[in-house]
């Protein structure tokens, strides 16, 4: 049985409260949490210790993104989504093949790496290659399974199809320690309505997130709606979508009956506002949500619409539009801000083992530089989490574990070639382009 014992300067627990404990001491075992707390509660321990010269925190759980769209990083700026997606997005990635989204995938899990992103969940075609990629750099993924119908995507075949390798993916993943599958239908307008109705059956039959866009710009949510004479979820409630393990990304065009149906059928939602922001699709009713008990996680979306994976990005600027959308200062606290890129992320990916520095839980942490102008001054340790949420950001981020395994360290990923991962991303991002 391996042990390890770290000591910092400070801990933020990523917990609801936003608990700083100051000259932490945090003991790993066999990849999990062992023990955290102050110095001079910690228990008896003979082994080597390693100090950090700064604070350590979990690591941060994206609960949205496309990461191998590192192929397409900026292309079509400035389009609105759907033009994006047709003119843009889909012709490129009818293309792809495996290999392409391996690389990609591990450039992009070097990236979240560095910047203390230890899971993510990932909504893009040929899963396997995802999860490749993924057990390469050592970090963890959530992986959604396709489900799409779109000009160009036969080669993934029909969706039937989609949904039997879903579930075949889905079974051969479930002894992985890193590596989770659901299933991943783009959206409700992309998808016939009775194939999302048997994607909702087959993930509450093998317990698998079911994860889908929904209500992303006004104009999917007035569509959908003149179409069928309901909003979104409370279409994808009568199809008989909802119950289980259900995350809904971006969320945006959602009005107060809308999110009751979420509260009603426990629907976790993924929310993006850098991405929301960046396409002009609006702003998200955070602070309703988070008023109606609905879990709530923070996700990038993909670097082609963001145009990166940095999560502390999105700590911030959720923070700061569910304050401009309420005219309240007060609207988003620093602590509810953090709880959203960890604990809250966690708990909307229903993955109880992450995202909090807490005994029992998996030993996913990452170290944080705060010797620092963007940490001065410092007159309480509730200070440290304030100044991480407003201040400071990725690039303090020094070092990164995931299952008490140091994968980042002084800044650079151990796991990946990033020269070598770079060149080969250029090379497959232009022949794409050809």
């Amino acid at each position: 049985m391996s042990r390890e014992r770290y000591r910092a300067a400070a801990a933020v627990l990523g917990d609801r409260a936003g608990t700083v404990v100051e000259d932490a001491v945090l003991d790993v075992e066999d990849g999990m949490i062992a023990w955290i707390g102050s110095y001079t509660d910690a228990p008896p321990y003979d082994g080597e210790l390693t100090r950090l010269a700064g604070l350590v925190a979990p690591g941060l759980v994206n609960a949205h993104c496309h990461s191998p769209m590192t192929l397409f990083r900026g292309l079509g700026e400035g389009l609105p989504l759907d033009r994006w997606l047709q003119e843009v997005m889909w012709p490129r990635e009818a293309r792809l093949r495996p290999a392409d989204v391996t690389a990609a995938m591990r450039l992009a899990s070097a990236e979240m790496l560095r910047c203390g992103v230890t899971t993510s969940v990932e909504m893009y075609v040929y899963a396997d290659a995802v999860a490749a990629a993924v057990h390469e750099t050592g970090a963890r993924a959530i992986v959604m399974a396709p489900l799409l119908a779109a000009p160009g995507w036969e080669h993934l075949g029909t969706l039937e199809e989609q949904l039997e390798r879903a579930a075949r993916q889905a079974a051969e993943a479930e002894t992985d320690p890193m590596i989770e599958v659901g299933i991943g239908p783009h959206a409700a307008y992309t998808v016939p309505l009775d194939i999302l109705g048997r994607a909702g059956e087959l993930a509450r039959a093998h317990d698998m997130m079911l994860h889908i866009h929904v209500a992303e710009t006004e104009d999917e949510a007035a569509e959908l709606e003149a179409e069928h004479g309901l909003s979104v979820p409370r279409l994808l409630a009568e199809h008989g979508v909802l119950g289980g393990r259900v995350l809904a990304a971006h969320c945006v065009w959602l009005d107060d009956a809308d999110l009751d149906v979420w509260a009603a059928h426990d629907v976790a939602v993924a929310h993006c506002p850098q991405s929301n922001a960046k396409l002009a699709a609006g702003i998200a009713p955070l602070r309703a949500m988070l008023d109606r008990g609905i879990r709530v996680g923070l996700g990038t979306d993909g670097p082609a619409s963001n145009n990166n994976l940095d999560l502390w990005e999105e700590i911030r600027l959720a923070a700061q539009l569910a304050r401009l959308r309420a005219l309240d200062a007060q609207a988003l606290s620093a602590a509810e801000a953090f709880w959203l890129a960890t604990g809250g992320s966690a708990a909307a990916v229903d993955r109880p083992d992450l995202g909090q520095l807490e005994p029992g839980r998996a030993a996913d942490f990452c170290h944080v530089d705060i010797d620092d102008v963007a940490f001065i001054p410092v007159e309480s340790p509730s200070d440290l989490l304030t100044h991480l949420v407003w201040s400071a950001g990725s690039q303090h981020v020094r070092d990164t574990w995931v299952a008490g395994r140091r994968v980042v360290a002084d800044g650079v990923c151990l796991t990946v070639d990033e020269a070598a991962a770079r060149a080969e991303v250029r090379e497959r991002s232009a022949a794409l382009a050809r």
